[in-house]
């Protein structure tokens, strides 16, 4: 049995990922804002005996530290963390964008997995092993139009797993990067502040990817021998797929 550290855990995702991981018997912490819902979750689960629930934001860097300061004992030996919390915020141009929107996005998207990583890092290097699952995006490495900042963040996700990687050669711990493409959660709800026609819109007359989908690939990656580090995996629906060069004419 493994401790599953999960941020972003009351819905998508990480969610998904809780369900799948409790599935096979692992202990669970789970971390979102939303507490009535990590509780309900909880339940589910087979009660807070099997979980430890944090309500906390990964944005606050206090409430991160105090609650990783707090574990309780049984749950203090962290197997693997999941970076999962994030989100987008508009899908408008550059210069109609909101900048409040934009520093939600960099807050959450980088310095949540900052925050959350350099939280729980020096225990695994003390312990001698762990494995550490950031969720990235496709549009970390593949531009679209009102992508500018939220790209930008996950960009950021997809360097930071390499560059963890580096420095982590020799110690014995395990950083993966799970890339989705369109995935059918609460994503674009939030990204159109709870607009369910333009969130529905989204995904009109294609089968996106589904928070399962992608609960089961990091289980899989977990699953792998502990000699194979799974570096990086690009997820898309068969709907979706590159789009053409953009090319202005006049």
């Amino acid at each position: 049995m493994k401790t599953i550290f999960i941020t972003g855990a009351s819905s998508g995702f990480g969610e998904a990922t809780a369900r799948k991981f409790s599935s096979e018997g692992h202990r669970l912490i789970l971390l979102a804002r939303r507490r009535e819902k990590l509780i309900d979750l909880a339940h589910q689960l087979g009660g807070e005996n099997k979980c430890h629930l944090i309500s906390a934001d990964v944005r606050d860097k206090e409430e991160v530290e105090n609650a990783l300061s707090g574990l309780p004992e049984e749950f203090r030996s962290i197997d693997v963390l999941v970076n999962n919390a994030g989100l987008a915020l508009g899908l408008g141009p550059a210069e109609d964008a909101s900048l409040k929107d934009w520093e939600i996005m960099v807050d959450t998207n980088i310095k949540g997995v900052i925050y959350l990583t350099k939280a729980v890092l020096p225990g695994m290097i003390r312990r001698g092993h762990g494995q550490i699952i950031n969720i990235g995006s496709v549009a970390g490495s593949w531009p679209y139009p009102g992508g500018n900042v939220y790209g930008s963040t996950k960009a950021f996700v997809q360097q930071f797993s390499r560059n963890l990687r580096s420095d982590l050669s020799g110690k014995n711990i395990r950083v993966s990067l799970v890339e989705p493409g369109m995935s059918e959660t609460e994503f674009s709800l939030i990204r159109f502040e709870g607009d369910q026609e333009k969130a529905k819109a989204v995904y009109h007359s294609m089968s996106p990817l589904s928070a399962d989908d992608i609960a089961e690939t990091v289980f899989w990656i977990c699953s792998m021998p502990a000699h194979v580090n799974v570096n990086q995996i690009e997820l898309m629906p068969i709907a979706q797929a590159w789009a053409p060069f953009s090319v202005y004419r006049d």
